[in-house]
């Protein structure tokens, strides 16, 4: 039997304002519509993404992806149930609110820190056969 595995896509660009939220959007839901398995994860502390589909205030969520990202910092479970919102349009999102950008500050001496987001993509895989990451400017 052979394994198929998702394919993940960051949408990054060092320059704001160019169409990476949108892009993340209409790629996930378009491909939702074709019968794909879609998550889209908002990576900008700003939760550009997360506003886009229709969460108005995403500073009051109680989970986020800093969340997920702490858990596995801190090797907990992950409570991806909590996490991952289902919109009408047929995608799944984790989504992003401020706590992400303290996060950088609570990461300065976690091992590993670079793999971390690499490892909740891992974690995900097998769920959905397309990742779509609306990542920050920077």
């Amino acid at each position: 039997m052979v394994t198929v595995r998702s394919r993940c896509i960051a949408v990054s660009n060092q320059k704001g304002g160019v169409g990476k939220t949108v892009s993340c959007v209409n790629l996930g839901i378009g491909l939702a519509q074709e019968g794909k398995k879609v998550l889209l994860i908002d990576a900008d502390p700003q939760g550009s993404l997360t506003i886009s589909l229709g969460y108005e205030e995403p500073d009051e969520m109680e989970y986020s992806l800093a969340t997920l990202m702490l858990n596995i910092v801190n090797d907990e479970k992950l409570n991806m149930e909590k996490t991952i919102l289902h919109h009408k349009e047929g995608v799944d999102l984790i989504p992003a609110n401020i706590e992400l950008s303290a996060i950088e500050v609570s990461l300065v001496n976690a091992m590993s820190k670079e793999l971390i987001m690499r490892s909740l993509i891992e974690r995900l895989r097998e769920f959905y056969d397309f990742i779509i990451i609306d990542c920050i400017q920077k």
